[in-house]
């Protein structure tokens, strides 16, 4: 439920703002709109995106993920997140046709926990769910948990950049995996962005690689949690790519022998937010052709 956020204007669909934007308006009237999660606009495109407004209205309204620019420093980072808390505020003020969800950025090497901090003084309350390359998943998911914790609203997050355009843009099982474990841990809430248009891996010819399946990471990143398992276990997961192996029923979802109740599966999406998708078709036209939808 609500698990896509689309992301129409990135690549490699890399749509214009109109016609993204007619897309999501159209998304939102339709019987699929339960999977549809925000529509991801850079923060320097609200002021034309306000003047595409009068498609929404107050029973289908715009529902933003805010995008930041990328930063190479704390003291760059923190004007930054001024100049888009500044922005969002500005979208906001049309509440009945827009909200903002989170915002999502860049989380430069030298971030240390007081730039965490004045960022959030900043921004309030406002969701945010910070990127870092997988490599820096661990140390950055430490670094956010230990923000969390000493904060009176938990809600910073982390972003796994799980794919792109070209092959060297693909992290491996090994590394999702990692990504996975350590904000089960910590019970930080992650999102996923790009190369998640298919429900299992599958080698595609356009990335010349495999990409990873949107349904082996959501469902390997909240039975990880659930069952505790370790890197090796959920990269086992990431990598299977029978559609077979996986259960959908009213009461649970299941890959194998491991098995989540709808209940503990609705309290685990808290902390297993959506994944970015340039296509809200592709995603859907798999799933029916598998005839899981």
């Amino acid at each position: 439920m609500q698990s896509i956020d689309y992301a129409g204007m990135f690549p490699p669909c890399s749509l214009a703002l109109e016609p993204a934007l007619r897309n999501q308006a159209k998304y939102i009237r339709s019987d699929d709109a339960w999977m549809l999660n925000t529509f991801v606009l850079s923060v320097i495109q609200f002021d034309s995106a306000k003047q595409l407004l009068p498609q929404f209205d107050p029973l289908h309204p715009l529902r933003v993920a805010a995008l930041g620019p990328k930063t190479a420093n704390a003291d760059a980072l923190l004007e930054a997140v001024e100049k888009a808390d500044t922005a969002i505020r500005w979208l906001s003020s049309n509440v009945d046709l827009v909200s903002i969800s989170h915002l999502e950025m860049f989380l430069p090497h030298n971030i240390d926990l007081a730039s965490l901090e004045e960022a959030r003084s900043l921004l309030g309350d406002l969701p945010v769910f910070w990127e870092a390359p997988p490599d820096r998943a661990q140390q950055t998911i430490a670094l956010l948990a230990k923000h969390n914790s000493d904060a009176d609203l938990p809600t910073f997050g982390y972003k796994l950049r799980s794919g792109g355009v070209t092959a060297d843009a693909f992290p491996s099982s090994a590394q999702i995996a990692e990504a996975l474990v350590t904000p089960a841990t910590h019970q930080l809430p992650i999102k996923f962005t790009a190369g998640l248009h298919h429900p299992f891996g599958q080698f595609r010819d356009e990335v010349k690689t495999k990409m990873h399946g949107f349904l082996n990471v959501l469902g390997a990143a909240v039975l990880a949690a659930e069952h505790r398992w370790d890197a090796h276990q959920t990269s086992i997961m990431l990598e299977d790519e029978n559609p077979d192996s996986f259960s959908f029923t009213d009461k649970f979802f299941a890959w194998r022998e491991w098995k989540i109740s709808m209940e503990r599966l609705q309290y685990r999406r808290k902390f297993v937010a959506s994944f970015g998708s340039c296509s809200f078709d592709e995603p859907r036209e798999d799933l029916r052709t598998l005839g899981l939808l």
